[in-house]
């Protein structure tokens, strides 16, 4: 009895110490042709839970600096089966849109990065895990790391 009880303790243990980045990405099969899978190994906070993390896809692309531009598309989170980890794809950077505005023929074109249309993708904040993104070859993927403010509002009644 009492060994089984020492056995299940070290098997607890065991699941509970940090494993190392190498053997989290065994749960990351590579890319795919066409895909790259790209990697953020996020720094441990002290209070993970007040940290949320944007996940930005697009392009560099010359365009005027008036109009604003986005393209379509959209993230899509899946469970990898046997692990249980989130990965995050993006099948295809849609066709780019933008505002109409009329500008300037003769202004120069300057480099923008435009983004993903629609709302911010945020995620949980974990330090613990890589966050892994497969997108198609020429997308580039940025982050921003949000966190809430120590102060908390009411809402009034009404």
């Amino acid at each position: 009895m009492k060994r089984a009880i020492a056995l299940s303790m070290a098997t607890l243990l065991a699941c509970a110490l940090p494993v190392s980045a190498a053997d989290d990405m065994k749960a990351f099969p590579p890319a795919e042709e066409g895909m790259v899978r790209h990697v953020l190994q996020l720094p441990e906070k002290n209070d993970e839970s007040l940290f949320q993390v944007e996940l930005i896809a697009g392009q560099t692309v010359k365009l005027d600096k008036e109009n604003r531009y986005f393209f379509g598309g959209e993230f899509e989170e899946e469970t990898i089966g046997g692990w249980g980890y989130p990965r995050y794809l993006i099948s295809e950077l849609g066709p780019m849109a933008g505002t109409r505005m009329a500008i300037d023929p003769a202004a120069p074109k300057i480099d923008r990065f435009v983004t993903l249309g629609g709302e911010p993708y945020l995620i949980r904040y974990n330090s613990r895990l890589p966050i892994v993104v497969y997108a198609p070859k020429g997308v580039d993927l940025r982050y921003r790391v949000w966190r809430a403010g120590a102060k908390m509002f009411p809402i009034n009644e009404g």
